[in-house]
């Protein structure tokens, strides 16, 4: 038994670091630093069990806490050690030695009894203490929208934080309270309202060094040259581009293209990213 446990937990050490084919959510969770996933994703497993068995039941659990996590965060809770241990240790006890089908029961279960979803946030916004996790987050959901528009993954280029070709979040508004005095009386309430989820992309790190500071209408060319997400916003997205269209006529996921950028234009582009949250999670 130890040497059967012990090549399954080397394995999800691997995924852990690199993106292992049917097992990129144990990568996700990794990143978010969430080191309780090992002993969820071992007590399911039998020794004996065939391979498939043993990848369909660590696919279910690194699944589970994906989604798990993803609510938390979008809602400001910890997902510290400290905080989660308790509820993990009684999840491992009540999943120990379960076959896929009442795993994925009891799983499903457990999220169905969570009080906080996507949907309990229609404010989320980075702040000095989830800035890694949002840059994470719009990793995810670009990456969503250009494989699910037929453009290889570009997941781990984007999670890359380091270096000369890192990726930052970068603000769709440049921190100029004076351009909106239109809609905010006063910069603390502008500044809120800039660091909402709908105002944010993920973008190289040259790229916001060099165009940061425009206003919307100058940088929104420049966006045409990135990520699909961020090309949603350029109307020339929606032109000659059928992989994006398809993916957007059978998502259903509510994209438009934004010829200027006010208080409106922020919220509905965020309720586009918790939308797309909502299929990825």
């Amino acid at each position: 038994e130890f040497d059967f446990y012990s090549r399954k937990y080397m394995r999800l050490v691997q995924a852990s670091q690199e993106r292992v084919e049917g097992l990129e959510h144990v990568l996700y969770n990794a990143h978010q630093g969430f080191t309780l996933q090992y002993m969820l994703l071992l007590a399911p497993l039998k020794p004996g069990e065939q391979e498939e068995v043993v990848l369909l039941k660590q696919r279910l659990v690194a699944r589970f806490l994906d989604i798990l996590l993803a609510w938390r965060l979008w809602n400001f809770r910890s997902i510290a050690y400290s905080t989660m241990q308790y509820a993990m240790f009684l999840v491992m006890r009540d999943i120990r030695g379960l076959d896929p089908g009442p795993l994925a029961r009891k799983l499903r279960d457990l999220l169905d009894k969570e009080g906080e979803k996507f949907s309990s946030n229609d404010r989320y916004r980075v702040h000095q203490q989830n800035r890694s996790f949002v840059h994470r987050l719009l990793a995810r959901l670009t990456d969503h929208v250009e494989t699910k528009s037929g453009n290889p993954s570009r997941y781990m280029d984007c999670v890359n934080d380091t270096g000369r070709n890192r990726f930052e979040v970068e603000h769709i508004w440049a921190d100029k309270p004076e351009r909106h005095t239109d809609e905010f009386s006063h910069p603390a309430d502008f500044a809120e309202y800039r660091n909402r989820i709908g105002g944010l992309l993920l973008l190289p790190k040259s790229f916001n060094a060099s165009y940061g500071d425009l206003p919307y209408e100058d940088k929104l060319p420049h966006y045409n040259t990135q990520n699909l997400l961020a090309r949603s916003l350029h109307p020339q997205c929606y032109n000659h581009n059928p992989g994006f269209l398809s993916f957007v006529r059978e998502s259903g996921l509510p994209f438009k293209s934004h010829a200027g950028f006010k208080k409106a234009d922020l919220d509905t582009r965020g309720e586009l990213y918790r939308q797309i949250a909502e299929q990825v999670w």
